[in-house]
């Protein structure tokens, strides 16, 4: 009898121990749903701000990614404006390099032409020089044929008495013996004579 009681108690004692385990077991597992549906919520929410971030670093990427193809656009379009005015001036710099050539060579020929006529001129101007002075010296050789035919016949000489400087000297304005203007020595020689310069080409023409 009191083995069935004591065995009686005994499984209602298990029984309560049963209960009790099953209860924490029950309220462990509902707080470890608890726990795990939070944990749910928690990462849901931070699945959703992370493709969120993600967006919106996707969404700063494309516009930082668009300003720069837009500025590396500008960049471009600047640098080949500036490639193009950069060819412009080289070209331009050729250009003004050959046109200096040509001035230059057109200015080495305007002073070679001017050299050349300068050298003309001079030569011309002395021709012309050389010419006066033996025209003068021409006039001067006349008039001293003139003053020896005067002096014979006053003086009654005969043709073939030379005459001296100071025998002429009255017959010639201000009784100045005219000089050849080149530097040459005049020769009076005999009445008869043509006077000569001691310079080739200064002569009397033939009658």
């Amino acid at each position: 009898m009191n083995l069935k009681r004591w065995f009686g108690w005994l499984c209602l004692a298990l029984m309560l121990v049963a209960e009790i385990f099953l209860f924490r077991a029950n309220h462990g597992k509902e707080v470890a749903l608890t726990g795990l549906r939070e944990a749910q919520q928690e990462n849901r929410q931070l699945a959703g701000e992370l493709a969120e971030l993600k967006n919106s670093n996707a969404g700063l990427q494309a516009a930082e990614i668009s300003r720069l193809r837009k500025q590396n656009e500008i960049l471009t379009n600047k640098l080949a404006g500036l490639q193009a005015a950069a060819d412009r001036l080289q070209q331009e710099s050729r250009q003004n390099a050959q046109h200096l050539t040509t001035a230059r060579t057109a200015l080495q020929l305007q002073q070679e032409h001017l050299a050349q006529l300068q050298t003309e001129n001079q030569q011309i101007a002395a021709v012309q020089a050389e010419t006066l002075q033996r025209n003068a010296c021409i006039n001067n050789l006349r008039q001293i044929d003139a003053a020896k035919l005067q002096w014979a016949l006053e003086k009654n000489r005969t043709t073939d008495a030379v005459p001296t400087v100071q025998d002429l000297l009255p017959y010639f304005k201000d009784g100045i013996f005219p000089v050849c203007p080149a530097g040459g020595i005049y020769s009076l020689n005999a009445a008869a004579e043509e006077p000569a310069c001691s310079l080739p080409g200064h002569a009397l023409p033939p009658p």
